[in-house]
């Protein structure tokens, strides 16, 4: 064990079974501010960040959310099309005329700006050849440890919602694309926009169950998993209960 991880409680933060609760407050869909341009973002750019964000789109909520013509929309999206970013799927609506809705295609939707993820998916092949999933879970479980007593100090002396703000940007440096809300319940939102691991998570899932945990000991209040990216949602979210303190084993 690395030197100043005795400050972390193992009896705390050593259940990785126990995310999959229920909460008694749930975010059923983000706010509309959340998926607009940020200031002096390229249209093209925030078309397929919303599009990442938000799922699926007509062209009339496109140009809603981006202030744009009907013309301008259709032309960025003929050329996201013909670049392979974007695709559509025509709905029927009622009686009227069938609409298209558009969304990222699958390499878009899970594409990873960090490029390290064949390296670390060989490494983590290394360790199941030798020890199998409860190998991999070993491996990733005392990563997971020293990370999070690695990132401690920056936590300390904050209020939850510095700690957010602090933890939101740590996963956005690297690709995420991690946002978060304050919720006007006293809780927060946190939410990764794009999984810049999603290959290998979706081969070694214990990575998933591992971040939860790393999230709850890092901001020492519990958290509930909303959305999930490997089940074919939009983004991964996290309810923060900010009055669901993190105090001992569950």
């Amino acid at each position: 064990m690395l030197a100043g991880v005795k400050s972390l409680d193992t009896n705390l933060c050593n259940n990785t079974n126990r995310y999959h609760f229920s909460p008694s407050i749930t975010v059923k869909k983000l706010p509309l501010r959340i998926a607009r341009p940020k200031p002096g973002e390229p249209p093209r750019e925030a078309l397929v960040r919303i599009l990442k964000l938000r799922g699926e789109m007509t062209v009339v909520e496109l140009c809603k959310v981006l202030k744009l013509t009907h013309t301008a929309v259709r032309r960025h999206l003929s050329t996201l099309q013909q670049a392979e970013i974007v695709c559509s799927r025509i709905q029927q609506v009622g009686k009227g005329r069938p609409v298209y809705k558009y969304r990222l295609t699958e390499s878009a939707a899970t594409s990873n700006p960090s490029g390290y993820e064949d390296l670390a998916e060989e490494l983590l092949d290394t360790v199941f050849d030798a020890g199998g999933h409860k190998g991999v879970m070993d491996f990733l479980r005392a990563n997971n440890d020293r990370m999070i007593a690695l990132l401690m100090p920056g936590f300390v002396d904050k209020d939850l919602q510095q700690k957010v703000g602090v933890l939101a940007k740590h996963f956005a440096d690297r690709g995420y694309m991690t946002d978060w809300i304050a919720l006007p319940d006293g809780n927060f939102f946190l939410f990764h926009q794009n999984c810049a691991i999603y290959r290998m998570a979706g081969r070694y899932r214990q990575l998933c169950i591992l971040e939860p945990r790393l999230i709850e000991c890092l901001l020492g209040v519990k958290i509930a998993r909303q959305q999930y990216i490997l089940k074919g949602q939009p983004i991964c979210g996290y309810l923060i209960d900010s009055r669901r303190l993190l105090t001992g084993v569950e």
